[in-house]
C-alpha cells in the first residue's frame, strides 16, 4: 500500500525530513515524512499499520498532492487487504485510474465495490452510528488562533480533509480530520485561541465502513479490528503493565557522575519528570523519565560514573489500550482475542494527541513563547521541551533556517562539553587577564587542589568587579534596644522552631529604605546613559557553605513581617547547605546583604554583585563606649559597610543611606510611621 501526499493547502511542498527507514514497523498515525512550504511544516501520518517496504521520495524533493511517499506492506509479509481489494477493484474500473491515488480516494473506490464482497455484513452494521470528537493535534506551539473554519454543520468530510485553519505568529497550518463522516457540530469560532487537545468539531461516523474494514482486512494491524464492538473490545483490551528500564540518554559526553537521585523506590512518577541529576566537569543535566509509573528499583548510587545506555531505574509502567481512549461504533461482528494486541499496536484515530505535551515545565513561559517564534517542526519542539532547550539559541541547519533534531543535539553536546562562561566574562579574561604563573619547581614545587564547582563558576562573576568603580561607605548602628527586644522575642520563636536573628530585622529595615532610595536597588543600563529602577525588592542573602559562598534570594521582604522573613531566611540557608537551591532561588536580586556573623572583624569591603549597584556588609556587633553629652554609656554597636557603584550612586547619597539605616535600626518602631 502506498502512502501519498495529502491535501496540505499549498500547490507544492518540499520533503524536509524522512522520519522512517526501510524495515521500520509503523502504526496508524505514526509520522512518516515532514513536508514544508515557505510558511509551515506538516508531518504526514501513516493511514495504515505495517512495515516500510520502500521510500519513494528523497530529502529535498518537491511533491504535490497525490504523489506517492512511502510503500507499506503488512507486518506478516503479505500485502495489505486494502491493497488487494484496490487491485481487484481497479480491474473492474477504467484503466485511467491512477495507482497513486490518495488513501481517501482508494477507500472511496473500495466502497463502490463493497456491496459485491460483503453485502450481508454491510447491511447488518449500517445502523451503527457514533459521534467522534476531532481535536487540535500537536501543532508545535502552546496556543494558536482559529483563522478560518473550512466546513459547516451537515457537510460530509473525509479522512485528512482540512477542517480548520489555525495560525501562530509565524505560520499557518490546516488541521485535517482524523475520521470521515458528517459534521454534527462545530465547537470553535473564528478568532478563538486553541491549544493541543481542544475539541474542534464533532463528526457523526457510520459504523458500517469501520465494520467492513475490520472484516475485509483481518490481517492488517490497523486497530480497526479492535473497535468493531465498543463495550466488549474495551473489556478485551485491559490496561497492560510491565517493568520498564530508564537508561542514561545520549549526554554528548563519554561519562558523567550521578550528582543527585531525585526519587526513591515506591515513588510514583509522571512522564518527563526528572529522576536523576548527572553532571560532567562543565554542566549539570536532569534525566527525565520516559514513562509514568512506580519506581521499583534504583540501579545507581551517588557519585557513580555512568555512560549512555546504563540502567538508572526500573519503573512499573502502565499503558492503556487504545480502545479505551475513545468510543467505538457498535457492530454485530464478534471481537476476537487477538484484537487486543492490534489495538495496542495501532492507537485509534480518536485518541487524544495531548500526551506529547508534557515536559514543558523545564522552560519558563517566556522561553516557551520564544520557542513558538522559531521555525521548527513539532518533533523538534517536543525534543526542546524535554531537554529544556531555548530554540532561539540554537543554530539552524535546515532549509529556510529551519531547526533540525541534529541541531538541538549538537547544541546540548556543546553546552555539556564547553565551559559555560558568560560572553562578558570571556571579555574580562581577554582584556584584563593576568599573566601565567611562574614556575615554582625551584622553590619546593606545588600541589594542585581543584576548587569546588561553586567556586569555579563564581570566578567569572567576581571578575566583573574589575569594571565597577566601587567605593565603600562605613558606619555603625546602635542596636542596643533592638537586641534587647530580639532577646525577648526569640524564646517564643524558638518554641515554633524559628531562629530569630538580627538579620531578619536588618532585611526588613533595608527593604523599607530601598523603597525611599530606589537607585540603590536599580541597575545601570547597557548604554550607561540611564538607570533601570526595579518595581519590586528582591534581596540576595549571602550564605556560606562547605563548597563556597552562594546567594539565594529573599522575595519581597517589604511585603512581609519580621516573622515571615525569619522563617524564609532559615529555609533558604537550609536549602543552600543541602545543595537544594533551584536556579530560580538564585535569580532576580537587586540588592545583597553579606554578613560575617560572629566570625570576627570590625569592617570589610564587600564586592558589588553585578548587575546590582550596591551591597551591604555586616560585621559582628560589639559593646562600645558612646558619649551621651555628659558621660560614656555602654552601647551595642553594629558595623555597616556599604559598597556601591560610583557611576550610579554619589558619595553623599551613600552617606545619607547608611545614616538613615542606622536610625531605623536604633528605633525599629519608626518603620510603623
Amino acid at each position: 500500500m502506498q502512502i501519498t501526499t495529502p491535501d496540505i493547502g499549498v500547490d507544492k511542498a518540499t520533503v524536509a525530513e524522512i522520519l522512517v527507514k526501510v524495515g521500520d514497523t509503523v502504526a496508524v498515525d505514526d509520522s512518516l515524512v515532514l513536508l514544508e512550504s515557505d510558511k509551515a511544516s506538516v508531518e504526514v501520518p501513516s493511514t495504515s499499520a505495517g512495515v516500510v517496504k520502500s521510500i519513494l521520495v528523497n530529502q529535498g524533493d518537491n511533491v504535490t498532492e497525490g504523489v506517492a511517499l512511502i510503500e507499506l506492506e503488512a507486518e506478516d509479509g503479505s500485502t495489505a487487504a486494502t491493497e488487494i481489494q484496490y487491485a481487484d477493484a481497479s480491474k473492474k474500473t477504467s484503466e485511467n485510474t491512477p495507482t497513486s491515488l490518495p488513501d481517501q480516494e482508494i477507500m472511496q473506490e473500495l466502497a463502490s465495490h463493497q456491496p459485491h464482497t460483503s453485502n450481508q455484513t454491510s447491511t447488518s452494521a449500517s445502523s451503527a452510528v457514533s459521534v467522534v470528537e476531532v481535536q487540535v493535534p500537536d501543532i508545535g506551539v502552546e496556543k494558536a488562533l482559529v483563522g478560518e473554519i473550512l466546513v459547516s454543520v451537515g457537510d460530509t468530510i473525509d479522512v485528512d480533509q482540512s477542517i480548520v485553519v489555525v495560525e501562530s505568529d509565524k505560520a499557518t497550518v490546516e488541521v485535517p480530520s482524523s475520521v470521515s463522516g458528517i459534521v454534527e457540530s462545530i465547537e470553535v469560532h473564528e478568532g478563538d485561541t486553541v491549544k493541543e487537545g481542544v475539541v474542534l468539531i464533532k463528526v457523526k461516523v457510520a459504523g458500517a465502513t469501520q465494520a467492513e474494514t475490520a472484516i475485509e482486512a483481518p490481517k492488517t494491524e490497523t486497530g480497526q479490528a479492535a473497535v468493531t464492538k465498543s463495550e466488549p473490545v474495551a473489556e478485551a483490551a485491559p490496561a497492560q503493565s510491565g517493568a520498564i528500564e530508564i537508561t542514561v540518554p545520549d549526554l554528548g559526553v563519554d561519562k558523567a557522575t550521578v550528582a543527585e537521585i531525585l526519587v526513591k523506590v515506591g515513588d510514583t512518577v509522571e512522564a518527563d519528570q526528572s529522576i536523576i541529576v548527572v553532571e560532567s566537569d562543565k554542566a549539570t543535566v536532569e534525566v527525565p523519565s520516559s514513562t509514568a509509573g512506580v519506581i521499583k528499583a534504583i540501579h545507581v548510587e551517588l557519585g557513580q560514573s555512568v555512560s549512555q545506555g546504563m540502567a538508572l531505574v526500573t519503573i512499573e509502567g502502565q499503558v492503556k489500550a487504545a480502545a479505551q481512549a475513545a468510543p467505538a461504533p457498535a457492530a454485530k461482528a464478534e471481537a476476537k482475542p487477538e484484537a487486543a494486541p492490534a489495538a495496542k499496536s495501532a492507537p485509534s484515530v480518536q485518541a487524544p494527541a495531548s500526551v506529547a505535551a508534557s515536559g514543558s515545565d523545564k522552560l519558563t513561559k517566556e522561553q516557551s513563547a520564544a520557542n513558538a517564534k522559531v521555525y521548527a517542526g513539532p518533533a523538534v519542539r517536543k525534543l526542546a521541551r524535554e531537554l529544556g532547550v531555548v530554540l532561539s539559541q540554537v543554530k539552524a541547519s535546515g532549509a529556510h533556517d529551519r531547526l533540525m533534531k541534529e541541531d538541538v543535539f549538537a547544541y546540548v553536546k556543546t553546552r555539556l562539553t564547553t565551559p559555560q562562561a558568560a560572553p562578558v566574562a570571556q571579555a574580562v579574561a581577554q582584556v584584563s587577564g593576568l599573566p601565567k604563573l611562574p614556575d615554582f619547581s625551584a622553590f619546593g614545587g606545588t600541589e594542585e587542589k581543584v576548587m569546588t564547582r561553586l567556586q569555579q563558576v563564581s570566578v567569572p562573576q567576581l571578575s566583573l568587579n574589575n569594571f565597577i568603580p566601587q567605593v565603600t561607605q562605613f558606619d555603625a548602628a546602635d542596636i542596643t534596644e533592638l537586641e534587647a527586644w530580639r532577646g525577648e522575642l526569640k524564646g517564643n520563636f524558638k518554641k515554633d522552631g524559628i531562629s530569630l536573628t538580627i538579620l531578619a530585622f536588618i532585611a526588613k529595615a533595608l527593604a523599607h529604605l530601598l523603597k525611599e532610595e530606589p537607585y540603590f536597588a536599580g541597575h545601570l543600563a547597557d548604554d550607561q546613559k540611564s538607570v533601570l529602577l526595579r518595581n519590586e525588592i528582591h534581596m540576595g542573602i549571602a550564605v556560606a557553605t562547605p563548597d563556597g559562598l552562594t546567594v539565594p534570594v529573599l522575595r519581597n521582604p517589604d511585603q512581609k513581617s519580621i516573622k515571615q522573613i525569619a522563617i524564609e531566611l532559615g529555609e533558604l540557608s537550609k536549602k543552600a547547605r543541602e545543595k537544594k537551591l533551584s536556579p530560580k532561588d538564585l535569580q532576580g536580586a537587586n540588592f545583597t546583604i553579606t554578613s560575617l556573623g560572629s566570625i570576627g572583624g570590625t569592617a570589610f569591603t564587600p564586592l558589588v554583585n553585578w548587575p546590582q549597584v550596591a551591597i551591604l556588609g555586616i560585621s559582628p556587633a560589639t559593646m562600645q563606649p558612646v558619649w551621651n553629652g555628659e558621660g560614656f554609656d555602654p552601647r551595642l554597636m553594629l558595623p555597616l559597610s556599604l559598597s556601591y557603584d560610583h557611576r550610579v550612586i554619589n558619595g553623599a547619597d551613600a552617606a545619607r543611606f547608611t545614616h538613615k539605616l542606622t536610625k531605623l535600626l536604633a528605633d525599629i518602631r519608626t518603620l510603623l510611621l
